[in-house]
């Protein structure tokens, strides 16, 4: 079939030319019958006349999404009838001859983006048609760009891409595993990998000087705004002969600059890239992803009120804890109803209320306001940088929730008075993640990031950690690249030494047979002259959403589950028959 596209049609004026697409929309004008056929690459009017009989009684069927062809001789409109609107508002086509390719039953979603977008699990479940938007075309068409722009940055670098297998082994990565049962070794498994962390790291043992690939990965999580649940891609990478996370970092950081700046034409807000260490950036903005397009820090102001008498402020600092408190410039503007919902945002944190000060015309107001001396009033003032019109709030409680709290307001304030320009990208590595961490749900030490990250100080840190305290001040040389306030990357130095590895597993109970069994091709190809490598993986589907100002990551993606993990469209996931399971060695227990 040869046709014309929509955007090519300027360069053939008055010739005669045939397109082919969807019906856009009809218009029946009594004498003459309009019709906008839509293809991947724009719309083009068609007029046809009732002197083409044949064509004329055909456009009298047609309805919104027939697939047709049209031929017809190319002509610019009378400059009255021209719309500037369109690329191709200026030309029309005087259809000749109509062909019908395909009807089309009224459809249950909107092709158009002419604002009455179906809500989205329509849309979902009928992906198919809302791709033929000229929005989700354009998505479509960036992603490929995007990946081009990923490739062609990492080849120029001496990267070679290297597919890993899909079939893989169950690991402790952080997240629960998707398991496949084998039909052939009866009641074993083989694991969707969460990433190619193992099979990135043997191929540095095989000599591959610098590995990547854009990666399908899959992790059994909850969705979210921002995480698609099941399947993903990231950009995978590993460098051989790295012995410090900088290297990689120095190597990654301009391909996403140049993202922001080349492939999405936004500022960014600053050349240079700061590396925050994981403590300092929880202390400052109560986040491990901070967003630093704007500042609100959190500032420590226990010392400033050693001596108050205010009960809450007094009994948290007698016990241990600590007063933090974020300046919000404007914030005397808020309501007592907007500061409430703020209040119910902290306490859903695990606060217990939400103490402030505001500062109007010269003075300060707030229901704590009497409870404390001139002087205190005074150096919080100072010290916090606060000013007529805005307000502080406070956190008090032991450090780590304090932070977790504040940390969140910090963020609803921001969204609040528009502090997060969509148009400037902020960018930071956040380094020296703690190498173990405290698993609330289970009440013990266990793995941070991954378990194959090297600690700083390598197996004599391990060997002098003893308690649990101390265990938990292990640093690894881990590090994240932050955007706008999401994590877009994780990487580490990597455990290329059995015995710290051993060490790394046996500080949580785990025997050296436990950690034989479960990476015993990692353990033995160590043993064969590894060399000290370290990576990171990029998780492109969110630096995408990030970068063409989406909120919601499954916009960007073409075929994603919905918010319960379902796949509304395909009906997945779905019961098997009983013969299938019992070709697995399996049985429903209901």
């Amino acid at each position: 079939m040869t046709r014309t596209l929509a955007a090519q049609l300027t360069e053939k004026i008055d010739q005669t030319v045939t397109v082919s697409g969807w019906v856009n929309s009809r218009r029946d004008h009594g004498g003459l019958i309009f019709i906008d056929v839509r293809d991947h690459t724009g719309v083009i009017q068609l007029v046809i006349q009732p002197e083409n009989a044949a064509a004329f009684t055909l456009a009298e069927s047609l309805r919104d999404e027939y697939v047709i062809t049209a031929t017809g001789l190319l002509k610019n409109r009378a400059d009255e009838l021209k719309n500037p609107n369109l690329p191709t508002g200026a030309i029309e086509i005087v259809a000749t001859e109509l062909v019908l390719l395909n009807k089309s039953e009224p459809l249950p979603v909107a092709t158009r983006d002419d604002g009455q977008q179906s809500n989205e699990e329509l849309r979902l479940k009928y992906r198919y048609l809302d791709l033929r938007r000229p929005s989700m075309q354009h998505i479509l068409k960036e992603r490929a760009r995007y990946n081009k722009f990923l490739r062609d940055y990492m080849e120029a670098r001496d990267f070679t891409e290297v597919t890993t297998p899909i079939l893989a082994n169950s690991s402790p990565e952080g997240a629960r595993d998707f398991l496949v049962p084998s039909r052939v070794h009866s009641g074993k498994f083989y694991a969707l990998p969460q990433a190619p962390q193992q099979f990135k790291q043997l191929l540095m043992v095989g000599g591959i000087s610098r590995y990547y690939q854009i990666a399908t990965c899959f992790r059994d999580e909850d969705p979210r705004a921002d995480r698609l649940y099941g399947d993903f891609y990231q950009l995978d990478l590993e460098m051989s002969f790295v012995d410090d996370g900088e290297t990689v970092r120095s190597t990654m950081e301009p391909l996403i600059k140049h993202l922001v700046t080349d492939f999405a034409g936004k500022t960014l807000l600053s050349d240079s890239v700061p590396r925050i260490p994981y403590v300092e950036a929880m202390d400052r903005f109560g986040s491990d992803k901070p967003d630093l397009r704007f500042g609100m820090e959190l500032i420590d102001l226990s010392a400033e009120l050693a001596t108050t008498e205010f009960g809450v402020f007094k009994n948290t600092l007698a016990s241990g804890g600590i007063v933090k408190a974020i300046c919000v410039k404007g914030g005397a503007s808020l309501s007592r109803s907007q500061i409430d919902t703020f209040t119910a945002t902290a306490k859903n944190e695990g606060a217990g209320g939400l103490a402030y000060l505001t500062y109007v015309d010269g003075e300060v107001k707030s229901p704590i306001a009497k409870f404390m001396t001139a002087d205190e009033l005074a150096a919080i003032k100072t010290k916090m940088g606060a000013g007529d019109g805005d307000a502080i709030f406070f956190g008090t409680d032991k450090r780590a929730m304090v932070n977790k709290v504040l940390g969140r307001l910090r963020s609803d304030f921001a969204d609040h008075f528009n502090l997060k320009d969509p148009n400037v990208v902020a960018l930071a590595w956040i380094v020296d993640f703690p190498f173990y961490e405290w698993d609330a749900n289970n009440k013990k030490v266990d793995f941070g990031h991954n378990p194959f990250s090297m600690p700083r100080g390598g197996a004599e840190a391990l060997a002098a950690a003893t308690t649990d305290e101390e265990k938990l001040a292990v640093v690894a040389d881990q590090y994240d690249m932050v955007m706008n306030g999401y994590e877009i990357s994780s990487g580490a130095v990597r455990n290329h030494n059995p015995e710290v590895m051993y060490k790394a597993f046996g500080a949580l109970g785990y025997s050296e047979a436990y950690v034989e069994a479960k990476f015993g091709a990692m353990l033995s190809a160590f043993k064969f002259g590894a060399p000290p490598h370290a990576g990171c993986a990029f998780g492109i589907d969110r630096i995408f959403m990030i970068l063409t100002n989406q909120t919601n990551i499954r916009e960007v993606v073409a075929f994603p589950k919905n918010g319960s993990g379902v796949d509304l469209m395909m009906s997945s996931p779905s019961m098997v028959e009983d013969a299938q399971l019992g070709e697995l060695s399996l049985k429903i227990d209901k």
